[in-house]
């Protein structure tokens, strides 16, 4: 398969979990916004030197993925499609920090390879935070969740019609692809450099008369810009008592270092 028919996949299979009924799936949408956002928010607020702090942080991530019922494969991948960004936004933290913060097993360690380490866990805390919310809620109902918190509707519209146009793009990139693949004589081979400028403007033409087509239809189907179809949700006790235990779980590792709690405690133990 090749990236273009694997991300179409993706997509597809993240709007197929969501419709999964998971005893995630039964929490209100605006208290599992919620909780993510005060996760995220917890995770940058930590010191920049913060490494073995973040670690039990990652507890509600397995919670949720386990509840949620999400793959663990899915959330790999998607951190290794977006990973280079991390990598190279910290890249020049060791030469920029260069002054010994730590020693480990005789060797100095700079400050800037740690916040380096920092930079990346919060990377992956944050983004499989994200990923977990959107499989197991479905962007549809992330986006009517934060409208119906109080973000814009601009925003949340333009949040929605963008994840939309992005299948809708990555479909007819899918049909090129295959159209090229059936007339080229050599079979399945790796496209060409001088190829991709073409197919990129043909792209680019065929999508904005897709997305021109679909946005007449809405028209006439009475789109004003605002968000439609919006289910009637409940909040109950369940979801806020959801949200009060995450909270407060993310206040206590944020005021306490568990893992150095941890530490203390199996040090004690073990004398």
């Amino acid at each position: 398969m090749n990236p273009i028919h694997r991300a179409l996949t993706e997509l597809r299979l993240i709007d197929a979990l969501s419709d999964r009924a998971t005893p995630y799936a039964r929490l209100d949408p605006r208290a599992r916004v919620l909780v993510t956002l005060g996760f995220v928010v917890t995770v940058v607020s930590f010191d920049r030197y913060a490494v073995a702090a973040l670690l039990p942080m990652a507890l509600f991530l397995v919670v949720t993925a386990a509840m949620a019922q999400v793959p663990w494969r899915m959330v790999g991948r998607g951190l290794w499609l977006s990973c280079p960004f991390a990598v190279m936004l910290g890249l020049f933290n060791p030469w920029l920090d260069p002054l010994p913060l730590l020693t480990v097993a005789g060797c100095s360690v700079s400050g800037g390879w740690v916040s380096y380490a920092s930079l990346l866990i919060r990377f992956g805390l944050t983004v499989s935070a994200a990923l977990i919310l959107v499989a197991g809620t479905g962007f549809d109902a992330v986006c009517a969740g934060l409208w119906r918190l109080g973000l814009p509707t601009v925003l949340t519209t333009q949040l929605l019609l963008l994840h939309r146009y992005a299948v809708v793009l990555v479909e007819q990139a899918a049909q090129m692809n295959l159209a090229r693949e059936l007339r080229c004589s050599h079979g399945r081979t790796a496209m060409p450099l001088a190829v991709y400028g073409s197919l990129l403007g043909h792209l680019l033409l065929r999508t904005m008369q897709k997305s021109e087509r679909i946005y007449q239809a809405m028209v006439s189907r009475g789109f004003d810009g605002t968000l439609r179809g919006v289910t009637a949700w409940h909040w109950r006790g369940v979801d806020s008592w959801f949200v009060l235990l995450s909270l407060c779980g993310f206040g206590l590792a944020r005021s306490l270092n568990v893992a150095q709690v941890l530490g203390q405690i199996a040090l004690k133990a073990g004398l």
